[in-house]
């Protein structure tokens, strides 16, 4: 992704690096790897999807996706580079964002695998996933250090056309999702913990679900769990 000359495929590679870190969160088969890969999936969508959005729309106004091609564009589009901006910061997982709670909770996840796995110590798993993060973080502000910074060069750049009232009309919902689940994730959380905790509890007989943070259900772990009688106790 570092030596990728297009826009969009470096973008694509992003993708890629969001689904291998879901990857993780599902396959580590706890609750809060589980959760965080549910949302990380929806934060993908998110993230990805505004991005190769922003990408569409240079691309219609120059026909082109080779960085080279571009540089000093906040100057000229600066409402498009603080779009860019806010969906580069999620893509990565900066706090406040969508990415970030995805990324930690699954996180949370990796530490807590047990098992090991093709040889390695369970104790990798967030090791790696961490490295990921960073390398993600690296290409994804390169990619914005080359297009949006820097003098505009290019002539063919100077007289691209900032974005309009219908591009800003269907990038703002993606930003308010995203600040949303950044800053509020719980009724996420809520809404995915009764099946998540049903899948957790199929494929390790020993889970119990524990309260975590601010996005449990206490009253749904009691009323879901069998009452086991104490010796002596009427039925």
């Amino acid at each position: 992704a570092m030596v990728q000359p297009d826009w969009k495929r470096l973008i694509a590679y992003s993708s890629v690096s969001h689904l291998g870190f879901t990857m993780v969160g599902i396959f580590a088969l706890n609750f809060d790897g589980l959760r965080g890969g549910v949302l990380q999936m929806i934060n993908h969508g998110i993230s990805t999807g505004a991005l190769f959005l922003l990408v569409g729309i240079v691309y219609e106004r120059r026909h082109t996706r080779l960085i080279s091609e571009y540089g000093g564009l906040s100057k000229q589009m600066p409402i498009f580079a603080t779009f860019f901006l806010i969906f580069t910061m999620s893509s990565i997982g900066l706090p406040m964002l969508n990415g970030f709670v995805g990324e930690v909770t699954i996180l949370m996840g990796a530490i807590k695998i047990t098992t090991p796995f093709l040889g390695m110590s369970p104790l990798w798993w967030p090791i790696l996933a961490a490295t990921g993060i960073v390398l993600g973080a690296a290409y994804m502000l390169w990619l914005y250090q080359r297009t949006m910074f820097g003098e505009l060069s290019n002539p063919k750049n100077q007289d691209l056309a900032d974005c309009n009232a219908r591009e800003i009309g269907y990038l703002l919902p993606l930003v308010a999702m995203a600040l949303w689940i950044g800053l509020y994730p719980t009724p996420f959380f809520r809404t995915m913990q009764a099946p998540v905790d049903k899948l957790v509890r199929q494929v390790e007989g020993t889970y119990y679900s524990a309260p975590v943070a601010s996005a449990t259900l206490p009253e749904q772990h009691a009323s879901s769990s069998e009452h086991t009688p104490e010796p002596g106790e009427s039925h």
